[in-house]
């Protein structure tokens, strides 16, 4: 529908007060009085009675004002993405007048829409965003509505940046949230990646009775800069897609089939249709939509699609709608114009403003599942086993069976690893937790009923975990470290949301295993430990912490420490293979918490005191060997194992009072000198050196030099692959006599 418009230079009496701010006011829509003489959804309810005429009219006014206010927010900073929210502004308002409001996306360039939908609802009236001019003011500012969501925004479940992550937040809230339904709109741009439907197909196989999330496709014919890779689907080519994705239902409205504009091209903007059609376009998906939403809680898999232009009724059409430049401000005409199209009879605010704030039992901020703690079960008491030290014990064996005492007391903890546990040394996993398969095999520990969730996607298991920990769940992300690459760019989206969350939520806890030194004989395609570089830049956000136990009482302390914490991102890298004991189980717990600790001094020495400043496990072997040389040679050596390197930092290092559930545990000047003090400090790591840093940072040795990984490559052991990398004795040894003569 096309209407002239007014422009007001102040609110008009009769509009609520969160309009101020709002630029122009339309003429009333045909039959307004009538269709639209109260909220459709009553006082006391939760969503429409019926989809009947008042319903679509209501719906459809709910839309435009989601368009308007999307445009008008992004246009006052000429900044923004309103483009691909526009074309799903039917679809979201008809979710919301049905009740659902649990929504989520894949989509970080919905992020204005979605801002708007909780503008509407009232949600905002949180971070003090009263009215339209309030909304402008923050948007996309510090302190105020960031360019991508986050889940600290109120009413708002998760964050969605990257493409191809949003479909775990939904799959994760319907598999704890079984009696609510979780849409998660999917752009069409981001469909040239397979494993969004890849993710959800493993999780339906795994999980078939949890049909409760919707994915919902915007198929608007463009990606950001161009047209999206499924642009010349038929809609039998896109039907097909998804049923060969495992979806049993396949709902798909065509604005086209409504067109009564004569617009050229598959894609179509139902705004330029008749005010009739634009009902009758809205009326198949609101109903379209209520079938599709039925059918997913009905215990069926099933998808909505709704086929329209990119941009339909704002300020240009296809992948130029996609953002504003500094150029789409508010004075400009063709802002004016669009904003002009969609602008709202003054009454229709107040109306769509009820709608959406009784939508779903009241404001998203009050009702949505992750604005209150999800209850959860005590943690237990863990039973653990205090190795001797000198010992010989697998450390990642020792954590499984922590992991599997875990399961046992949390029936929703769930364990995900691609490359499999029994790889990792982590079978007693599996015994006591089954992977989760449709086929049951008791060779393969496989049942139904599996709390081990298997797919072989990094990104799958990386967002199932980080999921279900952000929305108030305990879980775990198994993996090589090699392949953790694949996985991660989830997890710091996870914990950067978790940093800025009003509510506690667990950590989500990782353990990557086989370290590039247990993997020779696979070669450099296993042997990527530079990611440990990237968990150590992290933990300058000040809630992730890498963690490096010394042996398999360390590890277990590490799992504790971790699963005991909140809104953090816990990293735990540890061998799988048989290695020696060198602290008690009580030594390590301290240990974990404080940072580090020694764990082998010499008692005499005079040529002066060589402090070894160690993280990982393995790698340690070649430090001892070095040891005893440099003990004969007259040296003292003093051997610290850094477990949490995150703790060794300066106070003014990290970004620690900016995050939830705050950690200012720093070690102390005089504790740090203690350990670290000497006439040489060498940092040794069997990965790189930078989660060493803190130590470098911080110690007073004159000298002082490190020992770490270069690249890999094949060899027929450990020992071999450190000689390659220069980690061996001989090489410690000519280095600390090359410093101290």
């Amino acid at each position: 529908m096309s209407t002239s418009s007014t422009a007001f230079a102040d609110k008009p009496a009769s509009t609520p007060d969160f309009c101020t701010g709002i630029q122009y006011y339309g003429p009333a829509w045909p039959d307004y009085d009538n269709m639209a003489k109260s909220a459709v959804i009553a006082e006391g309810k939760s969503a429409i009675a019926a989809v009947d005429d008042r319903a679509v009219y209501q719906t459809l006014l709910g839309a435009d004002a989601l368009r308007y206010v999307t445009l008008q927010v992004c246009g006052s900073k000429g900044s923004g993405h309103p483009g691909g929210f526009a074309s799903s502004a039917e679809v979201h308002a008809s979710l919301m007048m049905l009740g659902h409001t649990n929504i989520v996306t894949e989509v970080g360039h919905h992020a204005p829409g979605f801002y708007s939908s909780m503008f509407l609802d009232g949600s905002l009236k949180e971070m003090n965003i009263h009215n339209m001019a309030d909304f402008m003011a923050r948007f996309r500012e510090k302190h105020g509505l960031l360019g991508h969501l986050s889940g600290a925004i109120p009413g708002i479940l998760a964050p969605a940046g990257p493409l191809g992550q949003g479909q775990h937040f939904a799959m994760a809230g319907a598999y704890l949230h079984r009696n609510k339904l979780f849409p998660v709109t999917i752009g069409d741009g981001g469909m040239g990646e397979p494993y969004v439907l890849n993710s959800m197909m493993h999780f339906h196989t795994a999980y078939p009775d949890v049909t409760n999330f919707l994915p919902t496709l915007i198929w608007n014919g463009y990606s950001q800069e161009h047209h999206s890779m499924v642009s010349l689907h038929t809609n039998e080519q896109m039907i097909n897609y998804w049923k060969g994705h495992g979806f049993e239902n396949v709902f798909l409205v065509n604005a086209k089939d409504f067109d009564d504009s004569k617009q050229s091209g598959e894609y179509v903007d139902s705004t330029q249709f008749s005010f009739k059609q634009r009902l009758a376009f809205t009326r198949k998906v609101l109903e379209t939509v209520d079938q599709a939403a039925k059918s997913a809680m009905g215990g069926k898999l099933t998808v909505f699609i709704i086929k329209q232009l990119k941009g339909a009724g704002v300020h240009a059409l296809g992948a130029k709608s996609h953002n504003l430049y500094p150029k789409d401000t508010l004075d400009q005409p063709h802002m004016m114009d669009a904003l002009k199209r969609r602008a709202l009879p003054e009454q229709a605010w107040k109306i769509v403003h009820e709608n959406f704030s009784r939508a779903g039992g009241g404001p998203a901020v009050k009702t949505s599942v992750t604005e209150t703690e999800l209850k959860i079960n005590h943690l237990p008491a863990f039973s653990m086993q205090d190795f001797a030290k000198g010992e010989s014990a697998v450390p990642a064996t020792a954590m499984g069976a922590l992991v599997a005492q875990m399961g046992k007391s949390d029936a929703r903890f769930v364990v995900t690893n691609a490359d499999g546990n029994e790889a990792s040394a982590m079978k007693n996993i599996n015994d006591a937790l089954k992977i989760r398969h449709p086929t049951t095999d008791d060779a393969y520990n496989q049942s139904p009923n599996g709390q081990v969730y298997e797919p072989l996607n990094e990104d799958a298991c990386a967002g199932f975990a980080a999921a279900l920990s952000l929305f108030g769940s305990r879980a775990l992300w198994l993996s090589y470290e090699s392949f953790a690459i694949n996985g991660w760019p989830i997890i710091q989206t996870v914990t950067q949301a978790m940093a800025e969350l009003r509510r506690k939520t667990p950590s989500i806890v990782c353990m990557f295993t086989a370290g590039a030194l247990e993997q020779g004989r696979n070669g450099w395609t296993h042997q990527r430990p530079e990611i440990e570089n990237y968990f150590a830049a992290m933990m300058r956000n000040g809630n992730v912490y890498p963690l490096f136990p010394c042996d398999a009482n360390a590890i277990q302390a590490a799992y504790e420490y971790a699963t005991g914490s909140y809104n953090k991102g816990m990293v735990i890298i540890a061998s799988k293979s048989p290695l020696p004991v060198y602290m008690t189980l009580s030594d390590a717990r301290t240990a974990m918490t404080r940072g580090a600790a020694t764990i082998y001094e010499s008692s005499t020495g005079k040529k002066g005191t060589v402090v070894f400043a160690v993280t990982g496990d393995m790698v340690l072997l070649p430090v001892f060997e070095a040891r005893t040389q440099l003990e004969k040679d007259g040296y003292r050596v003093r051997i610290v194992a850094v477990l949490n390197p995150r703790q060794l930092y300066r106070p003014t290092d990290l970004a620690w009072d900016t995050v939830s559930e705050q950690d200012n545990n720093f070690m102390s000047d005089s504790s740090f000198d203690k350990l670290f003090d000497g006439d040489m400090l060498m940092a040794v790591s069997g990965g790189p050196s930078a989660p060493l840093e803190p130590v470098l940072l911080r110690t007073r040795a004159a000298k002082r030099d490190t020992m770490c990984w270069k690249r890999g490559e094949t060899t027929a052991s450990a020992g071999e692959l450190m000689a390659f990398n220069g980690i061996t004795a001989d090489s410690m040894i000519k280095r600390v006599k090359s410093l101290l003569g």
